[in-house]
């Protein structure tokens, strides 16, 4: 059955899941910190980065115990996947070996750049201490991975060339590289992520490589039409989509950081109001997502298309 956000209870505390996330951990480790990755209690925001906001955590702390690299991945298809890795020092002075907890996200992985840190790592601070390697990838298509981007990508059963890829194999071919050219990596991977990265971490354990050995999608986007966030049950949630994509738009040209969305004047600070003046889905697509992006093109013509090749429905999360 579909995770909704409707019955997470029964989701985050169930024993699979602790058993799975247990694996990950060696016998000297504290299951605590598998209770946090799954406690409802320690979920940001759907629509924040996860990792940003821990309140004990500091950029300059997490420089002190981590080493940042930044690497383009080559998957089978020859597009090359953005991650930075964050490897434990004592890799270094110690020859310790760490595994790997990842997420692969549509949202960006801010800070770029190899010198600039993220202020916590993982789902909570109890990680960042317990050290593991920790993987922050862009999907393909966004931000800094190549390729086109497709919302929601569905799995491909049947794989007969390298072009046939899906996120399963984006997953695969993203841990394949890391167990074999991260410094101190162990052949031990962890997926975690909420919201459209719990659908990343949903599709990667699909077919998975032998080394992801615990998956943890947490309120997955599963099925828009069903229920999700695009629809509820057969309602279009026309407010929610409007303010989501008015700050997720599509990368316009060549890979390159997320942009900062413009600050728009609606005119109102009645939303009722604004939506019965709008008028139509096609004007409001017209007056306010099809319109000149940096790069000349209008943003609808580069909005990401779903596997039919159609663009993909306004909205989700």
């Amino acid at each position: 059955m579909p995770i909704s956000r409707t019955n997470l209870s029964s989701f985050f505390l169930d024993l699979p899941s602790l058993i799975a996330i247990s694996q990950l951990l060696p016998s000297a480790r504290t299951a605590l910190a598998a209770i946090i990755l799954l406690a409802p209690g320690s979920l940001p925001s759907p629509a924040q980065q996860p990792g940003l906001s821990a309140p004990n955590a500091t950029a300059a702390s997490i420089r002190e115990h981590y080493t940042k690299f930044e690497y383009r991945i080559p998957a089978r298809d020859g597009v090359r996947l953005f991650v930075s890795v964050y490897v434990p020092k004592d890799v270094f002075t110690d020859a310790r070996t760490y595994p790997v907890m990842m997420t692969r996200t549509p949202y960006g992985v801010a800070p770029y750049g190899a010198d600039l840190y993220r202020p916590s790592l993982g789902p909570s601070e109890l990680f960042s201490k317990e050290k593991f390697i920790f993987v922050y990838g862009d999907v393909r298509g966004r931000n800094m991975s190549e390729g086109e981007p497709t919302q929601l990508k569905p799995h491909r059963a049947n794989k007969p060339g390298a072009r046939d890829t899906d996120e399963s194999t984006d997953t695969y071919d993203t841990i394949e590289w890391l167990i074999h050219h991260v410094p101190g990596c162990e052949p031990k991977v962890g997926i975690w992520g909420i919201s459209q990265p719990g659908f990343y971490a949903s599709a990667g354990m699909i077919d998975a490589h032998p080394a992801l050995l615990a998956v943890s999608p947490q309120a997955p986007v599963t099925d828009y039409y069903l229920g999700d966030d695009d629809y509820h049950n057969g309602a279009f949630m026309l407010a929610a989509n409007f303010g989501f994509y008015q700050n997720f738009r599509p990368r316009a040209g060549e890979p390159a950081p997320p942009q900062p969305s413009p600050r728009r004047d609606f005119g109102t600070i009645d939303g009722y109001q604004f939506f019965l003046d709008m008028g139509s889905l096609a004007e409001g697509d017209e007056k306010y997502f099809n319109m000149p992006t940096h790069s000349g093109q209008k943003s609808s013509e580069t909005r990401p298309t779903t596997a039919s090749g159609n663009r993909a429905p306004s909205g989700g999360t």
